[in-house]
């Protein structure tokens, strides 16, 4: 075992290990909530044989796609497993959780001869005061944001291979990813597109995008399918988009909020039925008024990049007793500490790499710098993107795969979050990135080499009314 990799296993010993003190000092203490009720209860379902349903007060059980199966199914193995449980879902994270640390050491080693970069990356993200209390969430963001990790990972190891399973396997992985969280799907053409070395060309970059995401879709299939059947509706994994299209259309704090029932919606009972009516509210509201619509996406985006809390309100809300307000707010100055330094790490690595229009990017990085120190965090988020951009084309292709991943990342979630609502929560997915990012520095002279150790595999190749009565919070 080369030292390279020796370090990479370290780290995940170190973050597997911070996520189990998490998981047994949380373990029958806090039990889920929020849409994580509703996780669980599905996944209880699912262990026992009654499918992906949902029991009504008076007895009728009827079939569900309103969450996304992914986790709930992920759970079900686990009761089934080890039987029922809230430690499940903990170490399902937990595990998930490490292995995104020693992804993050992979993605940072290689662009030079240093070990302490991809050491500090990798601890980065195994001890992120935001992503580690999480670990007792019975939640889907912590669990994405380590798939996605995962994925880019092993899109950078297949820069230095042409061997055919490693672009399966990413698309394997935006496959769960995608199960977990839909809009995951946005990035398999890019993690696509971007496992082919500097040098290749456009046409292969499409062809690998396309064989990427058709392999995602190839695993999604047979759900797809089960809802063409049970819900009579073809929707590719869950049945929200509507009502949280509705939401964002009606928000007025670019958050959740509880919204008016239509009139034409009122009588509408079916699950599937109910979402389409919902919608149709929702792009009538935006047609009739799209200015307004419109204007509401900064508030979103700062709702979801400014500040992340979900740790500290799961914990709060899940027990009280156990995680007080003075916690909570500890909790929250902590990550917000953390997360901020990261941010500025990231935007003065990507003003200092070599490339095209530095002073530019040196600008656009002091100007996200500023919304760093002050409220207004998504600033900086958005300047990542600026730095990046910046860069061109040629001088992004020959980045390790880390820089262009981190900004699509922060572009997806922007893009979705301006068109539904937002939250810190799912600004989520973006942390252990930037986390990462904060540690690279970019090639000089030559092509980075983004997967020194060739040999190494990655690890193991690794809220409106609902129809099932509360927010569901999963766009």
């Amino acid at each position: 075992m080369t030292e390279r990799r020796r370090d990479a296993w370290m780290v995940f010993a170190v973050a597997l290990l911070v996520r189990c003190l998490v998981i047994a000092w949380a373990r029958a203490r806090f039990p889920p909530t929020g849409d994580g009720y509703y996780y669980d209860v599905l996944a209880h379902r699912l262990a026992a044989g009654a499918g992906y349903t949902w029991p009504w007060a008076d007895g009728t059980v009827t079939y569900a796609a309103h969450y996304p199966v992914g986790f709930p199914a992920l759970l079900a193995l686990g009761y089934v497993l080890f039987g029922p449980s809230d430690t499940i879902a903990m170490s399902a994270a937990g595990l998930l959780g490490a292995a995104s640390a020693y992804a993050a050491h992979r993605l940072v080693d290689g662009v030079d001869e240093s070990r302490w970069r991809p050491m500090a990356a990798g601890l980065a993200v195994a001890l992120h005061p935001a992503l580690v209390p999480y670990t007792a969430a019975c939640m889907t963001e912590g669990v994405t944001a380590a798939l996605l990790v995962l994925a880019a990972a092993l899109a950078s190891r297949a820069r230095a291979t042409s061997h055919w399973s490693l672009p399966v396997a990413v698309g394997g992985v935006m496959a769960v990813a995608t199960l977990v969280r839909p809009q995951s799907l946005l990035l398999a053409p890019v993690f696509g597109a971007l496992s082919l070395q500097a040098g290749a060309k456009l046409g292969m970059r499409l062809a690998r995008a396309a064989a990427v995401t058709l392999v995602a879709l190839a695993c999604i299939t047979p759900w797809t399918a089960r809802n063409c059947v049970r819900m009579r509706r073809c929707a590719l994994v869950s049945l929200n988009g509507g009502w949280n299209l509705l939401i964002g259309a009606t928000t007025s704090s670019g958050g959740w909020e509880p919204i008016s029932v239509p009139s034409a919606c009122a009588t509408v009972w079916d699950e599937a039925e109910k979402d389409r009516c919902f919608e149709r509210a929702a792009i009538h509201a935006i047609v009739q008024d799209p200015e307004a619509w419109l204007s509401r996406a900064p508030s979103k985006v700062s709702m979801t990049l400014d500040y992340f809390g979900a740790a500290p309100w799961y914990l709060n809300a899940s027990n009280e007793a156990a995680f007080g307000p003075r916690s909570k707010v500890a909790l929250g100055i902590l990550e917000t500490l953390a997360s901020r330094l990261l941010l500025l790490g990231a935007l003065v690595a990507c003003a200092s790499f070599d490339g095209p229009r530095r002073p530019a990017r040196r600008f656009a990085a002091l100007l996200g710098a500023t919304g760093a120190l002050t409220l207004h965090a998504s600033i900086g988020y958005i300047a990542i993107v600026a730095c990046v951009s910046l860069l061109g084309r040629r001088a992004i292709l020959r980045m390790p795969l880390l820089v262009p991943a981190s900004a699509a990342v922060i572009v997806a979630t922007i893009v979705v979050h301006s068109v539904f609502f937002g939250s810190g929560r799912y600004g989520l997915i973006v942390a252990p990135f930037v986390a990462a990012l904060a540690f690279v520095r970019g090639p000089t002279s030559s092509p980075p080499r983004d997967a020194p150790c060739a040999e190494a595999p990655l690890g193991a190749s690794l809220r409106a009314s609902t129809p099932l009565g509360r927010s569901s919070g999963e766009p």
